[in-house]
């Protein structure tokens, strides 16, 4: 038995010697690279260049075939149509205009919140009280007494499903001490996403004087709060509930939840200034949509009008994945690193919108070198992939190695050799 246990450290200690050997007598033999093929998907012309990476300055055109604003022929004074991966514009009509957004409002105070449970500044079992300011609002509400808290959770909620003036006050005041610090806090947010047609007045959009808004900036806060906290939709797909332990009933104001496939949310709002609007979002298969409807004149309008808009995007595009975040596209040849080779790694995912039947004209473009030279850092940028359409720039997306590479030395193969020996020997 004795006699097995030395053997078998004998022998590994051999193949560690060996290795030493093999890595100390490759030092200055450069290893010439090998051409590698990818491609991501069928029929898509592929261009493989090798050589240096050059950045590309162009960008991508933030607008995709507008509709016409009579195609659809919309009686709300404002709309538009947005795809929420990219944010690309599918459809507008007047949609910087400047109009009252009602309770869409309250999609700016339900982003701020979500990054206050994000940061940690709050968190959903948080109780929350109610102020004499908060009891006293007017529109929808829960009725919430001032000797009331509920969690952050009931209050999300309240203002998701029912629009609650009451309890939205009561979260900005929780939050940042008062209303009016809250809403210094919303504009700030507002210019930080470039909401140029947006000022707030108030959290909860009440109707008052320069409190204002575009459809074009109600899509670009929709895109931020689904994108960045997909969370959301836990509240804003409810359509029935209850609170105070049932004793109060909760009915979505926004219909399309029952009634629309895929629907995701997201806000409805209504005064007599403002008439009707609605932030609506859906997603099928792998396309997420968000359609603003603005001053539209009754309510059954706003959701007739939205769910045209969002069929017309779903019947005229569809998102196609590429690649995956993380997926190995080829090898590079590493000279004078204590390693000869890195794979080359997409650094996020390969996607693009495209008008439907247009998938077979997308020609992807791999700039890769055959080799690059010592030291190399993990995640550095070595190559670049990108989609173009008709010479239109779709998508670029970063390659980056998967791995550290230290150059070649002594002391570095020295102690690459000893790293492999030891754990060699660990294995014992």
């Amino acid at each position: 038995m004795l006699l097995r246990t030395i053997n078998k450290k004998i022998i590994k200690k051999t193949i560690a010697l060996t290795l030493s050997i093999y890595f100390i007598s490759s030092i200055f033999i450069i290893v010439e690279g090998e051409n590698y093929e990818w491609s991501v998907i069928n029929n898509m012309q592929t261009i493989e260049t090798n050589g240096s990476v050059e950045e590309n300055r162009d960008k991508i055109d933030s607008t995709t075939d507008k509709t016409n604003k009579d195609e659809l022929n919309l009686e709300c004074q404002s709309a538009i149509l947005i795809e929420q991966n990219s944010g690309q514009i599918l459809y507008e009509k007047n949609c910087h205009e400047q109009l009252r957004p009602a309770s869409v409002t309250k999609l700016m105070t339900l982003l701020i919140i979500f990054e206050g449970l994000e940061s940690g500044q709050i968190t959903l079992q948080d109780k929350v009280p109610c102020s004499q300011n908060a009891a006293s609002m007017g529109g929808s509400q829960i009725w919430l007494d001032t000797r009331e808290e509920l969690t952050v959770d009931e209050m999300l909620k309240a203002m998701c499903v029912v629009s609650a003036n009451d309890c939205t006050v009561a979260m900005a005041e929780y939050m940042a001490g008062s209303e009016s610090a809250f809403v210094d806090k919303m504009n700030e947010r507002a210019k930080q996403l470039g909401m140029n047609d947006t000022t707030f007045k108030n959290c909860h959009g009440i109707d008052e004087d320069g409190h204002v808004t575009s459809s074009y900036d109600i899509a670009l806060m929709s895109r931020e709060l689904l994108t960045k906290h997909p969370d959301i939709t836990n509240y804003t797909t409810i359509y029935m509930d209850t609170l105070r332990n049932g004793q109060s009933q909760l009915v979505n104001t926004n219909k399309l939840v029952r009634n629309y496939k895929g629907a995701t949310g997201l806000k409805t709002g209504s005064t007599s200034l403002a008439l009707f609007n609605l932030s609506a979002s859906a997603t099928r298969d792998d396309l997420s949509l968000i359609a603003v409807i603005m001053k539209a004149p009754t309510s059954a309008k706003r959701f007739s009008e939205a769910q045209r808009v969002l069929d017309y995007g779903f019947k005229n595009y569809e998102f196609k994945q590429f690649g995956k975040n993380g997926d190995v596209i080829g090898k590079v040849t590493v000279e004078k690193g204590i390693e000869k080779e890195v794979n080359a790694v997409l650094n996020g995912n390969c996607g693009v919108l495209l008008k439907k039947g247009s998938e077979n004209n997308v020609v992807q473009n791999v700039n890769l070198p055959q080799k690059i030279s010592a030291p190399v850092e993990k995640g550095q940028k070595i190559g670049q992939v990108t989609y173009t359409l008709d010479g239109k720039l779709l998508q670029t997306v970063d390659i980056i190695s998967d791995k550290e590479v230290k150059k070649e030395s002594l002391m570095n193969v020295a102690s690459y050799v000893y790293e492999k020996w030891f754990c060699l020997l660990r294995s014992e």
